[in-house]
């Protein structure tokens, strides 16, 4: 009896271990296997097994379970092979939200639902704690899975956002008080379940001279500020009722920039496509031309991911489960921060 307590004891200490198997130092492993896509990196999602999801902006969508890469595309039942973003819902189910429609894999098979057309039973805007959300194209609005049904939700009417501006969803991130933050081409809705929050150019005091809103990212950290990556005018920080232009602040801002979007130079944060904090409270941001950038609070730090690259461009920033920070590029790779330099992953 004595015997077989220590053997179960074993057993279980052995399982535990097993559940917890991507860890950092096997993440850095160099055998495991090659990532085969070539185009920028989108989306990456962990599910609640351990498993990563990386979705390209032209190839699809890949699975790695530690070991291996699976691939699923369009031929395999994908409603489109550009990625927009990964969620898993509370039975397991993961959602793939793409350029044209929505599809859900059960592990086994792939099923396309058709983006709500119009909303013409008019849902009312509810959230909870399982929703899930995801663009609905050039609507003004999104769409909400409740867990049975996908309905389009109507953004509410903004006198101040000028009617040539698209209200194409480009993130959404959560925040504290029960808000959900959704990032627009013609600003920001703030939405805590029974009022909403908007921030557009006159909230800003934006004009054409100026740069106008051309939001790409969002964050709220730990601290309950809100970070806004725009593509053209950099980084705008909404702390309490207070909103300042970040990266004009630390002069980041080339004092030629055409503020549309054009390229530019080496040292300058204008074209902010990813936002995330790290588990020490850093604030990172990639940008499309100048790369990863670290804010501690006090002072910025710009990196070169990989001098390889052609292009500097940090598609997306990823906090995994074991605080691993994950970097898509726009060559179809994922690099790995770990704590003084990069190092590519996949």
């Amino acid at each position: 009896m004595k015997y077989f307590l220590s053997l179960l004891v074993i057993l279980c200490l052995s399982c535990k271990k097993e559940t917890s198997r991507f860890t950092k130092a096997q993440l850095t492993s160099s055998t495991i296997d090659s990532l085969k896509f070539t185009s920028g990196i989108g989306a990456i999602f962990q599910d609640r097994n351990g498993n990563y999801w990386i979705g390209s902006h032209q190839e699809g969508l890949a699975r790695f379970d530690g070991k291996f890469f699976k691939y699923i595309s369009v031929n395999d039942g994908l409603a489109d092979n550009q990625i927009r973003s990964i969620q898993q819902d509370s039975k397991g189910n993961i959602w793939i939200a793409t350029a044209n429609a929505i599809s859900r894999y059960d592990g086994k098979n792939i099923t396309t639902h058709p983006q709500p057309v119009k909303d013409e039973e008019h849902h009312p805007w509810q959230k909870t704690t399982h929703d899930l959300w995801f663009h609905a194209g050039n609507r003004a609005g999104v769409i909400r899975y409740d867990g049975q049904h996908l309905n389009y939700l109507a953004f509410p009417l903004s006198p101040n956002i000028q009617f040539d501006k698209t209200y194409h969803v480009t993130g959404f991130a959560t925040g504290k008080n029960n808000m959900l933050w959704m990032g627009t081409y013609a600003g920001v809705f703030g939405y805590n379940g029974r009022n909403f929050s908007i921030i557009d150019d006159k909230s800003l005091g934006l004009t054409k001279e100026n740069g106008t809103l051309h939001i790409r990212s969002l964050l709220e950290d730990s601290k309950g500020r809100l970070w806004m990556g725009n593509n053209g005018i950099g980084v705008l920080l909404k702390e309490g009722d207070s909103i300042i232009n970040f990266s004009k602040k630390h002069k980041l801002i080339h004092p030629e920039s055409s503020k549309k979007g054009d390229p530019s130079p080496p040292g300058t944060l204008e074209h902010v496509f990813a936002i995330e904090e790290d588990s020490e409270g850093n604030i990172w941001f990639g940008d499309r031309d100048t790369g990863a950038w670290k804010y501690n609070g006090k002072s910025l730090k710009n990196y070169t991911i990989d001098k390889k690259l052609s292009s500097p461009m940090v598609w997306c920033i990823y906090k995994d489960d074991h605080h691993n920070l994950l970097f898509g590029t726009a060559h179809g790779n994922i690099y790995q921060f770990d704590g003084k330099s990069f190092h590519k992953l996949f």
